[in-house]
């Protein structure tokens, strides 16, 4: 199949699989006349690249879990290096978690002290 019929069986931009593409995410066959040529396995990727993209992994470390994931949903086999880098990127979320909850307490401070709304700033 050529790239619009997988970008509309995976709801995925032609656009954005060629980017899939450029980070070595996809790799299409090429047909004599160049054309990309995919084929069942490459909407089978898709979705598992969607899905591990909604885990919130980049498309670097995706190249990295790709090879240990199986069926569209994916799980993932235990490959090589593969869980120390979930859970590094598992530590960096709690990190992310935890800044942005001090932000959050900080910010959440900051209104509780300013206390009512002023008249002199009260919409007319």
């Amino acid at each position: 199949m050529r790239i619009g019929e997988l970008a509309r069986l995976t709801g995925v931009s032609s656009r954005l699989l060629r980017y899939y593409e450029e980070q070595g995410l996809l790799e299409p066959a090429r047909s004599a006349g160049g054309y990309r040529e995919y084929d069942e396995g490459d909407t089978i990727r898709v979705r598992q690249i969607r899905s591990l993209l909604a885990a919130g992994l980049s498309t670097r470390v995706i190249a990295t879990v790709l090879p240990c994931a199986t069926g569209p949903i994916p799980a993932l086999e235990a490959c090589p290096d593969l869980l120390g880098t979930l859970r590094g990127e598992l530590a960096e979320l709690d990190t992310r978690i935890a800044e942005l909850t001090r932000s959050r307490r900080a910010l959440a401070g900051y209104l509780d002290a300013a206390g009512p709304p002023s008249p002199r700033y009260a919409a007319a």
